[in-house]
């Protein structure tokens, strides 16, 4: 079995989330980096008073330390999340959410268009959809590149915008192609978003904190003692995002049309 084939097998048993919550335990260098990501998350909301706040994929659930208000799903059945969601076919009324948030969930949605109309269709009129990705800036290339990262760049893979007419949500395989975000909506290699959808957030966050701990799945490689120093050091560094970036924050406010 391939490392990929590996990584899809995980996947649909759950059996990674589970892993990655005994790596949650462990790793406090972690949960602080996680911690300042979804404060940025925080910083794009659009509150909107009455309607929810909605993470599809949430895996453990980690964000609510953040924003406890954000309702938790993953497309597998969790005792620690509240609902269980495929982003293909989401079960909330139209027009009924504020935000929908994906963090390292876009890279897995084989076919974007069809996803992103479904958000449109449960978002109110100027309810965002924030996406939190990999950036692929130079560094950003190798870090998520093999042998370091078991899932795809996919930097040349065709981007199939619309499933198949066949496509069934609830059978739709493991996907993943981690620089579609980039391509999409910094490069703009598609563009049909744009009749639904304003851009009103791009942000490349550079951070060797996030880099160097290791993630959920390899060794941390500063002492959790120096984490704060490279964390300053992380902001010094911001300025050259373009180069050294390995996150990148999107966010699409819905346009108020009836298209």
């Amino acid at each position: 079995m391939s490392r990929l084939d590996d990584c899809a097998s995980m996947r649909e048993s759950g059996s990674e989330t589970h892993r990655n919550r005994i790596v949650w335990e462990q790793k406090s260098s972690l949960r602080r980096v996680y911690y300042c990501f979804h404060q940025v998350i925080r910083r794009h909301i659009n509150w909107i008073p009455n309607r929810p706040i909605v993470e599809l994929g949430s895996g453990i659930g980690c964000i609510k330390r953040v924003i406890p208000e954000c309702t938790t799903t993953d497309i597998f059945r969790s005792p620690w999340l509240d609902r269980q969601e495929n982003a293909y076919s989401l079960s909330f009324p139209d027009k009924s959410l504020s935000n929908l948030i994906l963090f390292d969930v876009w890279h897995h949605l084989e076919y974007p268009g069809a996803a992103l109309q479904e958000f449109w269709r449960v978002l109110v009129p100027g309810g965002r959809v924030i996406l939190f990705e990999p950036a692929i800036s130079a560094l950003g290339k190798l870090v998520y590149r093999s042998p370091f990262h078991a899932e795809p760049l996919g930097l040349r893979e065709p981007i199939q915008w619309h499933p198949p007419l066949d496509f069934k949500p609830n059978q739709a395989p493991y996907f993943a192609a981690q620089s579609r975000a980039a391509r999409i909506f910094q490069k703009g290699e598609i563009s049909e978003w744009q009749a639904q959808w304003n851009l009103v957030a791009l942000e490349e966050i550079v951070s060797f904190a996030y880099v160097l701990s290791g993630g959920f799945t390899r060794p941390q490689l500063y002492p959790t003692c120096l984490l704060s120093t490279i964390q300053r050091i992380d902001r010094v560094l911001a300025h050259f995002g373009s180069v050294l970036a390995t996150r990148l924050l999107i966010a699409l406010e819905k346009k108020a049309t009836n298209a």
